[in-house]
């Protein structure tokens, strides 16, 4: 069992940055895959990115790459994402995500089905 906190979401303003964090609790949080979802108002939920639970892979959707990183720091059971050069596009509510925990050292998904644990999200407003 993971539980996940977000924390770092904010108003800004167009081409500020943010950094999102996520907190988990549970022994096995370095063998988890981990990501970010958002979602805007009357918008489905879409990936933003993803990391492997060893951190050697990464994915990004391609509205945000360039701009934004996600990173893991296993000792401190935590996941980032920076977000740089935001817009007002970006509006949304920020979900942390994890999976079940049984994929290999590069695994990463794009799917919200493949994620089995979710963050109750936190808010990013950009203002233009």
């Amino acid at each position: 069992q993971v539980q996940l906190g977000e924390s770092g979401g904010g108003l800004v303003q167009a081409g500020a940055s943010l950094r999102l964090s996520c907190a988990a609790s549970g022994r096995t949080f370095s063998r988890h895959a981990m990501g970010w979802f958002r979602q805007a108002p009357g918008n489905e939920r879409e990936f933003v990115a993803g990391i492997s639970w060893s951190g050697g892979n990464t994915a990004y959707a391609d509205s945000v790459k360039g701009r934004f990183t996600i990173s893991r720091d296993n000792a401190k059971n935590t996941v980032y994402l920076q977000m740089n050069s935001l817009k007002p596009e970006d509006t949304a509510i920020y979900y942390c995500v994890a999976d079940a925990g049984y994929g290999g050292s590069m695994y990463v998904s794009l799917v919200p089905s493949a994620y089995r644990y979710w963050g109750q999200g936190t808010q990013v407003t950009v203002s233009s």
